[in-house]
């Protein structure tokens, strides 16, 4: 791991939750899916900006939180078709990303998607709570 890259945390509410439905359904691809999402987290400060998947949310003192697009291996959508998103919180002081949600469209509840993760993460992750 270079200097640029952050340790990655998949939250337990989010492994619990979510990531446990997107194993079952994918089986395999998933492993492959997972590895390259830790990958672009891990890199995610160098993509932020350069791409149309990865966008900041919020960026307060060390603390940014990123949406990102992505797609499972294997399946023939792109990252905005397949519905799937991540919510991960970068910390700059101690280079660590931690990934908060990994959720497709169909877990939403409710009308407003964007409404319904930050209520998710205000709820499970208090620490964040300011922030949103």
């Amino acid at each position: 791991m270079s200097t640029d890259e952050y340790a990655v945390v998949i939250e337990v509410f989010t492994e619990r939750h979510f990531i446990k439905g997107f194993s079952k359904k994918y089986k395999k691809a998933w492993d492959v899916t997972i590895r390259a999402l830790v990958e672009e987290v891990q890199r995610a400060e160098a993509l932020i900006g350069r791409n149309s998947y990865m966008e900041t949310i919020v960026n307060v003192d060390c603390v940014r939180i990123i949406k990102m697009e992505f797609r499972v291996a294997g399946t023939h959508e792109s990252r905005r078709m397949s519905g799937n998103c991540c919510i991960v919180a970068l910390h700059s002081d101690t280079k660590t990303a931690f990934i908060l949600l990994v959720y497709c469209k169909t877990d939403v509840r409710g009308s407003r998607e964007t409404d319904w993760w930050r209520e998710m993460v205000r709820d499970t992750y208090p620490r964040y709570k300011h922030l949103l």
